[in-house]
């Protein structure tokens, strides 16, 4: 089977540095740039979970006095726009895509369809999933692992803003230790925080490997797809 992957991308990592703009389309066209060459140089099978936290965040609700599984949703279609988003760019600069919604959202996108998602892999198209896993109180980090066992996928990679896994926050301390390897087991003894505890409970059940890495190193997507040591792996 040619390698197959599901990265994982917070809705945070698509928002500008600075202005007002929810969504940076020129660093998507630098996501989709790599993503597109590792799909033509290695048949890589790529898969996308996408958040919604440039927009809206379910937690956000409780702190507006609003409900908190209103909020929920109303991240999850948050999601539902950055996967549009996604979408219209990828096809700009040449990608094949598919984008799914586990949540239902009329003509925009269709929902999740294992089958229909699995055939898109085969052909080489990059299938955004979008929705969260359809149900409130479940974060984006669960969806992403369940999409990545229902698709029988490789990895799951972990993009964010640091260079892995570290014993302490890199950016308040700046003598924390990156941790190149990592079982399961260790990250439980060490208590660190690589993916919410439904999603990495679902990740050591499956044997499936997570890859946190620094989404805005140049060229680090292309290399976590490609299956190289870069940032921290979980096994």
């Amino acid at each position: 089977m040619n390698r197959r992957v599901l990265l994982k991308l917070s809705g945070e990592a698509l928002q500008p540095k600075q202005g007002q703009k929810i969504i940076d389309t020129e660093f998507v066209r630098f996501m989709g740039t790599q993503i597109l060459e590792a799909v033509e140089e290695a048949k890589i099978e790529v898969a996308i979970v996408i958040g919604g936290g440039n927009i809206f965040r379910g937690e956000m609700a409780q702190a507006l006095g609003m409900d908190r599984v209103k909020g929920d949703f109303m991240g999850m279609m948050a999601t539902v726009i950055n996967a549009m988003a996604l979408e219209s760019v990828f096809s700009m600069i040449g990608l094949d895509t598919l984008a799914q919604s586990a949540l239902a959202v009329g003509s925009a996108v269709p929902g999740f369809n294992q089958a229909k998602a699995l055939a898109a892999l085969e052909k080489k198209k990059v299938v955004i999933f979008a929705g969260g896993t359809g149900n409130p109180y479940f974060t984006t980090d669960t969806a992403a692992a369940l999409r990545a066992v229902e698709l029988h996928c490789n990895a799951l990679l972990k993009a964010t803003k640091v260079d892995g896994i570290y014993d302490d926050d890199p950016k308040k301390n700046h003598s924390a230790k990156l941790f190149p390897e990592l079982t399961f087991h260790q990250v439980i003894e060490r208590e660190l925080r690589v993916m919410d505890q439904t999603a990495f409970s679902l990740c050591r059940e499956n044997k499936m490997p997570i890859n946190v890495f620094n989404v805005n190193t140049p060229g680090n997507i292309k290399r976590a797809l490609l299956g190289e040591k870069i940032g921290s792996i979980v096994r």
